[in-house]
């Protein structure tokens, strides 16, 4: 029996990112059985590119923060498997199409995130032709598909078998706001009792890692901090892994806040980092916080 794949994209702040990835989905040889689009603000959203549009498209609205968003999206549909995509992700041509036949084939997997090719999140950011022209040069699907077991989905790109998120009333968790992070952790793990969390070789795309719509550096480093000890408190990460994560993200802005890339607020990330210490030396930290910066 055929499945039922809907696209699910939350935005926030990228009017026309966005306006650019959803002509870009048209080249789906799979094409979803519908979009669902979540703006954070009506403005966020140019309607007029989904009139182009050649399957059912919807926008629904809810509470402004990646989690609330992601959340009205799950609500929205009754689709078998929701594709999560970043509003500047691109798609392979192929990516539905393996993804309907990965999960029919396996009935085990719950969660699949692809193989990311190029990420600009990394640097300075990708533009969309460059995501175009970097899967153009990329091979197309012909080796064996492996894959791999993963702790979780890259928040950009990542397949949900509804079925269970339905029976156990999984959401992800609002008490992450605004942008989040780590909220791909939380949701991937929380789905991890009841099959598994694979990455797949033959789901490919491309991440520009837009730098707009994102969190301001004080905000973001706090959330590096604090997100990480939340989620361990929840039992979704170990303790070992909240340490390495931190250390990691604290040494990075620690070292280049002495030579800042310009597309990064090194100083104000740890700053936000500090902080969050301090609150949890305090017995104060809480990812709510950044609401009140």
């Amino acid at each position: 029996m055929r499945m039922k794949i809907a696209i699910a994209i939350a935005t926030a702040g990228r009017r026309d990112v966005l306006s650019d990835t959803i002509r870009f989905l048209a080249h789906q040889s799979r094409e979803p059985d519908e979009l669902l689009v979540c703006p954070a603000r009506p403005e966020d959203l140019d309607r007029a590119c989904l009139s182009d549009c050649p399957w059912p498209t919807r926008v629904v609205s809810g509470p402004i923060g990646l989690p609330a968003q992601r959340n009205v999206l799950l609500d929205a549909t009754d689709a078998d498997v929701v594709v999560f995509f970043d509003d500047d992700f691109l798609p392979a041509d192929d990516f539905l199409e393996e993804t309907e036949r990965l999960f029919a084939a396996r009935a085990d997997v719950v969660v699949a995130t692809g193989s990311v090719l190029a990420d600009g999140i990394l640097g300075p950011g990708l533009s969309h032709q460059e995501g175009v022209d970097f899967l153009a040069q990329s091979a197309r699907n012909a080796q064996p598909e492996s894959l791999a077991p993963t702790y979780n989905a890259y928040g950009c790109n990542m397949a949900i078998r509804m079925a269970p998120v339905r029976a156990h009333g999984y959401r992800f968790d609002e008490r992450l706001p605004l942008y989040a992070w780590l909220e791909d952790v939380d949701f991937s793990r929380q789905l991890a009792p009841h099959g598994r969390i694979v990455k797949a070789s033959r789901l490919r795309g491309v991440h520009l890692g837009t730098k707009s719509g994102r969190s301001p550096g004080k905000r973001l480093g706090y959330s590096q901090v604090a997100n990480r000890i939340y989620i361990m408190r929840k039992g979704h990460m170990s303790a070992l892994q909240a340490l390495e994560g931190n250390l990691r993200n604290i040494s990075a802005n620690l070292v280049r806040s002495l030579k800042p890339e310009p597309w990064v607020d090194r100083r104000g990330r740890l700053a936000g980092n500090m902080l969050a210490l301090w609150d949890w030396v305090r017995g104060r930290v809480d990812p709510g916080r950044i609401l009140r910066f």
